[in-house]
């Protein structure tokens, strides 16, 4: 039978059965089977199943299949009143913090929608207010906005991106001279693409600069990305446009010197103005060279030869001197999705299955708090000494504990 059958969904098909398609439909990768995602839904799944099944929730809990029958948990058996004690029991047996709990569920519901959507179920009673109401209250955190690279995702994800471009770098300074001009083409594209993310990931990790001072804003003329007249590699510096409205300098420690060096010797930019982090989409590049050399005047035939000439549209940019705008936010948190996933860094966050750009700053911000205090950190971050200590109060409060146990070690 056709797995996607319509005949399969039906009330009385076994709740498990549907999780592979769903998590195919919400995976990464070929065939959905990667992003962690997946790998969260799937764990959650897993234990809504063994709970509907009877084998979670406490010695009197017996399951959502009738009593007198012997058999799995169907979609029959579901209803609001079963999510609601499962909502019950995420809130009170397990004993998990309040963001966890809403976390969970939100698992759990997204699933439900999507049993609505392809025929599983008529209702989203996940959604519904009865169902919901055993969850905790929020507690005003907003858990997207509280991820944080460790220092083990930090130095994975650099010491990954490291290594690619090391590798694609190599690979291009030592093709053979006789190697057909467009391999060679080829290779220096895929050096310059390496060498950007590096750059990139880099500064994410150590600056604590704001993607938003990074990179290009579309709605917003005034953020057009960092150039490289705005970098200042001997002095560890670069220009900024700063989320209060005006110029700043923030600063480039050493790890970040290294791979933006590396990076500008290898693109050799035309100008001073060529933004540091350019888009290296096609259909961009492409319509921006059209459209460049029409104005210089050249014909439609002799731009079409030109750029047959190229591997890439971007490296006839590059020899042309046609400056490609800087890459969106949007678009940094796309490279970061696709590194993310190719160097299947370990992260469990409730909202980002990925190592976000803001990441790299409140990590930065982690280990400037706890190496140096608020006031250095609140510097270094362009903040308020207020609000670092109000973002990062849990650093005050684990401090704090271990005051009060050795103050109880030395009173007993």
């Amino acid at each position: 039978m056709d797995r996607n059958s319509s005949t399969e969904r039906t009330p009385l098909t076994v709740l498990s059965e549907s999780f592979e398609r769903y998590l195919q439909d919400k995976g990464k990768g070929r065939g959905g089977d990667g992003g962690n995602y997946r790998r969260n839904a799937a764990r959650e799944l897993k234990r809504f199943a063994e709970w509907a099944a009877g084998d979670r929730g406490g010695e009197d809990w017996t399951g959502i299949v009738p009593d007198d029958l012997d058999r799995e948990p169907t979609f029959a058996d579901l209803d609001e009143r079963v999510f609601r004690e499962y909502a019950r029991h995420l809130a009170g047996d397990r004993g998990l913090k309040q963001n966890t709990v809403q976390t969970y569920y939100r698992y759990l519901s997204a699933w439900c929608g999507w049993c609505v959507n392809e025929g599983y179920l008529e209702a989203h009673y996940a959604q519904r207010a009865s169902a919901m109401a055993p969850l905790p209250e929020d507690d005003g955190r907003k858990p997207g906005d509280q991820q944080a690279w460790t220092s083990e995702q930090r130095h994975d994800l650099t010491r990954y991106v490291d290594e690619q471009a090391g590798d694609a770098v190599e690979a291009y300074t030592t093709l053979p001279e006789e190697t057909n001009p467009v391999d060679k083409q080829r290779a220096r594209y895929a050096a310059l693409k390496a060498a950007r993310d590096r750059a990139l990931v880099f500064v994410l990790a150590y600056t604590a600069v704001r993607v938003g001072e990074l990179l290009r804003d579309p709605n917003d003329p005034r953020r057009r990305g960092v150039r490289w007249e705005d970098l200042s590699l001997d002095d560890g510096s670069m220009d900024v446009y700063r989320k209060k409205q005006q110029w700043d300098a923030a600063s480039l420690p050493d790890p970040v010197i290294s791979p933006l060096r590396s990076y500008r010797k290898l693109m050799d930019p035309p100008t001073e103005r060529w933004p540091v982090f350019p888009t290296f989409d096609q259909r961009t590049l492409a319509g921006l060279v059209q459209d460049e050399l029409e104005e210089r005047g050249e014909r439609p035939e002799a731009i079409g030869e030109r750029r047959e000439e190229y591997a890439r549209d971007l490296l006839l940019a590059l020899d042309e001197d046609i400056r490609p705008p800087s890459i969106t936010t949007d678009g940094a948190r796309s490279i970061l999705q696709r590194l993310s996933e190719a160097d299947e860094i370990d992260i469990d966050h409730p909202k980002h299955d990925y190592l976000a750009p803001h990441g790299g700053r409140r990590g930065m911000g982690e280990v400037l708090v706890r190496a140096f205090g608020y006031t250095v950190a609140a510097r270094y971050l362009d903040n308020s000494e207020e609000m670092v200590r109000e973002r990062y109060s849990h650093i005050e409060a684990g401090e704090l504990g271990d005051v009060a146990t050795e103050a109880l070690e030395q009173v007993d």
